[in-house]
């Protein structure tokens, strides 16, 4: 009887996807696991779907409409056969032994997330991502961003999978709900991480799960929206009310420099109506909290480690914040967090 464990790897089609096919054959690929890829139709235009439909063991869902990359994962890992599920996106390549690393690292119990090392198509020697930070003001970004892989060989445990290419026990995936349905998209693996922390499971880099990512950052007016209604949403519902109060100044300061910043670049009504959303969505933000809060097995002050209070994405995120706010961002941190 065969001890390789089985991994189903859950991906989203949407638009085009000129490298779905690669993407696919990569996993299919795979040594020392079993795979079978779950494709989840979330709106391809292109024939490519039907071209990879009738590959030995793949298996296409087609919901009809496009579901969000939260809605596409969560219904892709309801068909999912293996023990381990992983979520790799459309314009990923993984190594053959990316997914055995992944699957390697979550034979611990103690680990809940696995997050590969994703490296830059374009410079594979520099790094995509290696695990992401999470700042305690909910900002997010992809860690160690073209920085040298050399410099992130060894395994660590991190503040958030990067869902690029993560992997989840199926087990643990249905216990923690799967991804935030209210999220649709962005900050959704921040969101289901410090969920994994908060119940005392380990989220973790694994280097040698090496898988190449044609990344592209983009800042158009509706992801940007989205990202900060999802931070809110984010905030609201997994942290504690004492220290939602103890942040209370801080976030109010970062909102004011949200908006003056979507003001400046044209983006008001997206982060307006992301506000409008949260207030109007006041019954899911206080039934998503009830939930998310009578699960938790750990206090924020125990969790308050795993958040930094550097806001640092790095030269190639195209996001910069003046020092002195950076500063004093930090210090707020370090003065704040015994009190929580």
């Amino acid at each position: 009887m065969s001890d390789r464990r089985r991994v189903t790897a859950v991906v989203l089609a949407y638009g085009p996807e000129p490298l779905l096919g690669e993407c696919v054959t990569a996993l299919l690929a795979s040594r020392a696991v079993d795979v079978d890829v779950v494709l989840v139709d979330n709106g391809c235009t292109t024939d490519m779907v039907d071209r990879l439909a009738d590959r030995p063991g793949v298996h296409v869902v087609r919901p009809g409409r496009n579901t969000g990359f939260t809605g596409g994962c969560n219904l892709g890992a309801q068909h999912a056969q293996g023990e381990i599920v992983a979520f790799v996106n459309s314009d990923a390549v993984v190594e053959p032994d990316a997914l055995a690393a992944l699957a390697g690292a979550l034979g611990d119990p103690a680990v809940g997330l696995a997050t590969a090392g994703l490296r830059l198509a374009a410079h594979p020697e520099l790094m995509n991502s290696a695990g992401n930070p999470v700042h305690y003001l909910g900002l997010s970004w992809a860690g160690a961003l073209g920085e040298p892989a050399a410099a992130h060989a060894q395994p660590s445990d991190v503040a958030s999978a990067s869902g690029a290419a993560m992997a989840c026990r199926r087990q643990i995936w249905q216990d923690l709900g799967g991804l935030c349905p209210a999220l649709f998209a962005y900050g959704e693996d921040a969101e289901l991480s410090l969920r994994c922390w908060q119940r005392g499971l380990r989220v973790v880099y694994v280097p040698d799960a090496v898988v190449v990512h044609h990344y592209e950052f983009h800042r158009h007016p509706a992801k940007l929206g989205l990202v900060e209604r999802n931070r809110l949403f984010m905030l609201l519902t997994v942290y504690q009310w004492r220290t939602l109060a103890l942040l209370f100044v801080p976030l109010l300061g970062l909102e004011l420099a949200v908006l003056a910043t979507a003001l400046r670049q044209g983006w008001w009504r997206q982060l307006l109506h992301g506000w409008g959303w949260l207030l109007t969505h006041r019954g899911t933000v206080r039934s998503r909290r009830a939930c998310v809060q009578a699960a938790r097995r750990r206090t924020d002050r125990e969790l308050a480690g795993v958040l930094t209070g550097r806001f640092d994405p790095g030269a190639g995120a195209g996001i910069a914040v003046p020092p002195v706010l950076s500063w004093l961002a930090e210090a707020y941190w370090r003065a704040v967090r015994p009190l929580l």
